[in-house]
């Protein structure tokens, strides 16, 4: 199955995450070196929410060549691939996530402790997508991030 992205890029939803890497490499001019093949692959073992610094540190351990503008660069370029995605929760740094393969879903975070969950509601999306046609838009994609206190925070 052959799917558009919105990078633009096809290819198979089955595709490895390191092809589809080395496909928006080559047909951007660029090539997979050592030190691309080891951020890609730190970047698929990290879960969660991370910034480039904690990447790099994971990266720097294996190979302390490894700069934080290289890190940088190459996130940018496994955004730009589809494989990871940027989230700024407001509270300063920019983390990345894993988008390639994972399911949509948005985030909850709480103002008092930073702490952030992820959510997914089909009502919501329905409602999106309601919202955007009634406007005379398609959607094509969106983020959003809800803002509270959490639970913890709201017994204190």
């Amino acid at each position: 199955m052959t799917m558009l992205h919105d990078n633009g890029y096809h290819y198979h939803k089955i595709m490895l995450p390191e092809k589809v890497f080395i496909e928006y490499l080559d047909k951007n001019g660029l090539r997979m070196t050592g030190q691309r093949r080891l951020i890609l692959e730190s970047f698929l073992k990290k879960e969660g929410h991370f910034t480039s610094e904690e990447l790099c540190g994971i990266v720097r351990e294996k190979d302390s060549s490894i700069g934080q503008a290289t890190v940088y660069r190459n996130l940018k370029h496994l955004t730009s691939a589809g494989l990871a995605r940027q989230c700024d929760f407001g509270d300063g740094p920019v983390y990345y996530e894993h988008k390639y393969g994972h399911d949509h879903h948005d985030h909850i975070i709480c103002t008092r402790c930073g702490r952030r969950t992820e959510v997914f509601s089909e009502k919501i999306e329905r409602l999106q997508r309601k919202v955007s046609e009634e406007s005379g838009y398609t959607l094509t994609g969106h983020k959003m991030y809800l803002y509270g206190i959490c639970g913890k925070c709201g017994k204190k």
